[in-house]
């Protein structure tokens, strides 16, 4: 069993800032990549940003130079901070961790952001 645990969501105005944690437990093997994906009403999930093992990060074109992904491999947790928070970005943002030889992905529970105007 993998556990993903998000925090960090809420509401906040327009131009603010927020910072999610995802922290892994229980069976942890050979964590490849973890990321950050958002779901808005009515609208597909979408990849926000994600991180490599070695460091490497990909994001949304939507969200660079705003949002910066990290991760702490010891600890096994992923981070997003968001900057210049947009109504736009109002979405429940969910924990991706793609691990083990058959990359598989696991999913948290997923976290509230809403952005106010």
């Amino acid at each position: 069993q993998v556990h993903l645990v998000e925090s960090g969501g809420g509401l906040v105005q327009t131009g603010g800032s927020l910072r999610l944690s995802c922290a892994a437990s229980g069976s942890i093997f050979g964590i490849d990549t973890m990321g950050w994906y958002r779901q808005a009403p009515g609208k597909q999930r979408e990849l926000v940003a994600d991180i490599t093992s070695g460091g490497i990060t990909n994001y949304a074109d939507s969200v660079k130079g705003r949002f910066t992904i990290s991760r702490d491999n010891a600890e096994n947790t992923a981070y997003l901070q968001m900057n210049s928070l947009k109504p736009e970005d109002t979405a429940v943002y969910f924990c991706n961790v793609v691990m083990g030889l058959l990359k598989l992905p696991y999913w948290g529970q997923g976290t509230q952001v809403t952005v106010s105007s």
